[in-house]
């Protein structure tokens, strides 16, 4: 499965931007995370495919919403209420197993990533 990114940008805080991600296949769930530099890969959000759970980090809840297109085997992730610290590189992943979902949680449950896309949260 390949995965492509898109959407990122510069936004002002309290704005906000819709990231897209197109897998060449269908996995079992698929998932966003995001990366500062110098710090560890953080998990966002992500949805099981099989039963269209979704489920999301404290820190995005109630501000983050993720959606699917099934036909299109893509998954969106709308980011409103931005704020600074939300500023980082976005990263769609993919597993193959249809995990339970507090594994979906973690980088290990993913076996395929896409190449990011860089959001920055700026006045």
């Amino acid at each position: 499965v390949q995965l492509q990114a898109s959407g990122g940008g510069l936004v002002q805080p309290g704005g906000s931007l819709r990231l897209s991600c197109a897998a060449s296949g269908r996995a079992r769930a698929m998932a966003w995370f995001r990366q500062i530099p110098g710090k560890e890969r953080e998990f966002v959000g992500g949805v099981r495919w099989t039963d269209n759970n979704k489920f999301y980090a404290n820190s995005v809840k109630g501000r983050f919403t993720i959606s699917r297109d099934s036909a299109k085997n893509t998954m969106y992730l709308q980011m409103n209420t931005l704020q600074p610290e939300d500023t980082a590189v976005y990263y769609c992943a993919a597993a193959d197993v249809n995990y339970v979902i507090s594994h979906l949680y973690q980088i290990e449950a993913y076996d395929y990533w896409g190449q990011g896309t860089l959001v920055t949260v700026s006045s």
